[in-house]
């Protein structure tokens, strides 16, 4: 399945200003495009919410050959429910743990040059302490399941990811479509996968073609698919297909159309602008921001 590639996560954000703080003058990201939504999205790109909402892509270069972060802000919702279900993003680069340092942004060594941080709304990220490789920095994302074997069948046999690395010590399983891409590893917590109200999404790319069958697998199979092969409208950019899936423990999972995709994706050189616009004309992050202030003080 090397035509397959691992494109990004979506994170619920409550708090877009200091979220947009830790991606950029934290990790060392770039805001690739940002794009501003009047209702929710059909496939719940979003999660379940129909106001008004935003997307802003974050990345240490194109989505081409990255691994990025999708960042999802619903107007008006300022906090989400974390569970256990997402564990973690594995990044290296020591000038994000120097940029931490220096901002004051707390940092917990948890191994040899392996820091623990967190992003806005209590997401874990690993920040490896070494020098940023000038390929992709972001190494692997992981997530927890309540079986690791019938996970691993899922993932490897349905969706066509390979097993690279077993570690029955550490109940884990890390998989890919390819060596080069950032890998999914998963994570036996012995018991239920609770999603809270943050649950996010992990999002692929395949030839378009390989939509309908993907979707015909499924049903045969008798798994989950949360939303059939649809249609989604970007203004103003391409239309792109998807077919939206749910993995035995629920974690969400996209196949987009990779021809269409990769021209939706280029990066916007005016993302910065129209992201920082939003947050300037959003009176409700000053709030948001305001109360965890507060909340911080108490």
């Amino acid at each position: 399945m090397a035509l397959r590639r691992a494109l990004h996560f979506v994170f619920k954000v409550g708090d877009r200003t200091k979220t947009a703080t830790f991606y950029r003058d934290v990790l060392g990201m770039k805001i690739l495009r940002h794009e501003e939504f009047e209702e929710g999205c059909k496939a719940t790109c979003n999660g379940p919410y129909d106001g008004k909402w935003s997307k802003t892509m974050v990345g240490f270069g194109p989505e081409d050959d990255h691994f990025v972060a999708e960042l999802t802000y619903n107007y008006g919702v300022g906090e989400y429910q974390l569970g256990n279900d997402f564990l973690g993003l594995t990044l290296q680069s020591s000038q994000a743990v120097s940029n931490a340092k220096r901002l004051g942004w707390p940092l917990t060594e948890v191994g040899e040059a392996l820091y623990l941080t967190h992003a806005p709304g209590g997401y874990p990220f690993y920040l490896v302490d070494k020098e940023q490789p000038s390929s992709d920095p972001v190494q692997k994302v992981c997530l927890g399941v309540s079986d690791l074997q019938r996970s691993t069948r899922y993932w490897t046999t349905l969706l066509g990811m390979k097993v690279m690395e077993n570690n029955e010590d550490k109940k884990t399983v890390l998989m890919g479509f390819a060596d080069t891409q950032c890998k999914l590893e998963l994570y036996d917590n012995s018991g239920t996968v609770d999603h809270g109200t943050a649950f996010g999404r992990i999002a692929f790319a395949c030839p378009r073609e390989q939509l309908p069958g993907l979707e015909a697998l499924m049903k045969k199979e008798n798994q989950k698919i949360l939303t059939p092969l649809v249609s989604l409208d970007t203004p103003g950019k391409t239309t792109v297909e998807v077919v939206i899936l749910s993995d035995p423990d629920g974690h969400e999972i996209c196949f987009v159309g990779d021809e269409a995709f990769r021209e939706l994706s280029k990066v916007d050189p005016e993302g910065k602008e129209l992201l920082n616009k939003a947050m300037a004309e959003d009176k409700s992050d000053e709030w948001f921001a305001k109360n965890n202030r507060q909340k911080a003080a108490a």
